[in-house]
Formats: structure tokens, sequence, C-alpha cells
């Protein structure tokens, strides 16, 4: 949802390809259904707590910051609140009320989604990306695009439609991705 935001503030014209039924199952768990949206600390504090090498996403963290997280969450009308440990909350204590917020941002950007699409293939020629293949109802449909970005998600709950089906037949794409 947030890779589609970005896209279509850009400029792109941006459809969402969402396996599942509904877009944010992911987000509808965590914080315990509440939604531990991000955490309030300073960047490099933030950096700091991320496992592993924090600083090769130094660059990502530096154009969207955890403020900008709030701010658009803000601007679509829901408000947070900092806990315990920094830990952003909405203040409805919902995890919908985020992904209801992301889908505004989407609406408004005039991105559609397309659920129960299953994206089956990058479509290359020559060389270049020229769209993607999903299935939809047991029918194969193909989108044009020049840009295709790919959120396939982890292993960690299956149940949320994350197979990394996509990570690990990234061999097949060409090296141009």
């Amino acid at each position: 949802m947030m890779a589609g935001i970005s896209s279509a503030s850009n400029g792109h014209e941006t459809v969402i390809l969402e396996k599942m039924n509904t877009c944010g199952r992911k987000i509808r768990i965590t914080g315990k259904g509440r939604c531990n949206v991000t955490n309030a600390v300073d960047m490099s504090e933030f950096i700091k707590n991320i496992p592993g090498n924090g600083k090769f996403l130094y660059s990502s963290f530096q154009n969207f910051t955890n403020e900008d997280l709030i701010n658009l969450l803000k601007s679509e009308g829901l408000e947070t609140k900092v806990e315990r440990g920094n830990r952003v909350f909405p203040v409805t204590d919902n995890s919908q009320s985020v992904i209801d917020s992301l889908y505004r941002k989407l609406k408004r950007l005039n991105v559609k989604v397309i659920t129960n699409a299953e994206v089956i293939d990058i479509i290359v020629k020559e060389e270049r990306i020229y769209g993607v293949k999903y299935k939809e109802e047991n029918t194969e449909k193909e989108i044009q695009a020049d840009k295709v970005i790919i959120a396939s998600g982890g292993m960690s709950y299956r149940a949320t439609g994350s197979t990394r089906e996509w990570v690990q037949d990234c061999k097949k794409i060409p090296d141009i991705l």
C-alpha cells in the first residue's frame, strides 16, 4: 500500500495487484491488533535499533521518516499517540483504522486496487519490463507496465498471504531490475 502511495504521489499511474481479498492483512495483526505504526525516536536511534546492518536502510529512512508516516496518517484523519518505549499507535487502538487511512490515500491518488489477483509472471520483451501477467478468478490477464514493484512479504505469517514465491523465483527475472 505504501509503495502504491509513493508511486502515485510521484505521478505514476499505479495499480496494486493483491493476492488476498484485501490489502493490509499484516497491518491488521501488528501490535496485537492495535497496529504499532512506528517508533517516535529520532532517525539515528531508529537505525541503531534495526537488526543487522541498519545503516543500509539509512537513505530510505531519510526519504520517508517515521514523522512522515505519522503525518501521512494525520493527513488522512488518523491521529496517533506515543506510548511506553516510544511506540506509536493510532488513537483508535485499532489497526483497521490504519488500513482504512491507507485505502483513503490510495483512492485519493486514483490507485486501482485489484484483489484476489495472483501475479504469475513479469513480462519482459527485448530486455525491458513490459508488464505483469496475473490470474484473477482463474482467468489470466495482463497489465502493461514499465515499472513493477514486487512486495511478496515473508514467511512469518502465511495466513496473511505471504509465501516468498517471488523472492524464491527472482532468478527468472532478468538482470535489468
